[in-house]
């Protein structure tokens, strides 16, 4: 998943919000090198990009890519999932999604401090470019899709990548329909059990557990 979907899966705790951004740059074992709600979000943010990577719709998408781009298809699937999303986005959310936008902001902004370096760039990032709304737009998964294809070691091997992926969107748009609810009764669930643990190691020490942002 990229940032809009992290971001909403994530929502409302603020730790969890932090931790879908940190997730794509803390690697390796969490020994508490964040605060504890943040290392809940990159537990969050892994545990979501496991079941979708081995979940049978996203393996028959991935199938559907033509053989240059199927090695890419991960990073493709997930920047046309933040698209989809944003298109229907009032029947996954009852805030609009600028207003949701500004509120993960918010959140980033006031947590900026405790991300590791790599997250507070691409936080300060998202915020001056209002990223998260802009996903609506196919040529921001287009263009986005470039950018990162710069940063591969072999070449831009996504440039140009729109005649190529563009035949897909209908099986894109399909695949997205089906397995997103899902993946929300996923993320609910293991949320759940995110804050029941965080409940009662919070209860041991005696100390309070930080609740969700006002106005949501």
């Amino acid at each position: 998943m990229n940032f809009l979907a992290h971001f909403h899966l994530a929502w409302p705790e603020p730790g969890l919000v932090a931790g879908a951004l940190e997730g794509d740059y803390l690697k390796g074992p969490l020994r508490g090198q964040c605060s504890a709600d943040i290392e809940a979000g990159v537990r969050l943010h892994r545990a979501i990009d496991a079941y979708t990577d081995q979940h049978p719709v996203m393996e028959e998408l991935r199938a559907a890519f033509p053989a240059h781009l199927r090695r890419y298809a991960g990073i493709l699937i997930d920047i046309s999932f933040d698209h989809y999303l944003s298109l229907a986005w009032e029947r996954y959310h009852q805030q609009p999604l600028d207003d949701f936008a500004l509120a993960v902001y918010d959140v980033l902004e006031s947590r900026h401090h405790e991300l590791g370096s790599g997250a507070q760039r691409m936080a300060r990032r998202l915020v001056d470019h209002d990223i998260l709304t802009r996903y609506h737009r196919w040529d921001a998964v287009t263009g986005t899709a470039e950018r990162i294809g710069e940063r591969l070691r072999r070449g831009n091997a996504l440039a140009g990548v729109e005649p190529a992926l563009s035949p897909l969107r209908p099986a894109l748009q399909s695949a997205f329909t089906a397995f997103y609810p899902e993946l929300q009764d996923f993320a609910g669930k293991y949320r759940r059990q995110l804050n029941q643990s965080a409940v009662g190691d919070s209860n041991q020490r005696g100390t309070r557990v930080a609740p969700p942002p006002k106005n949501v």
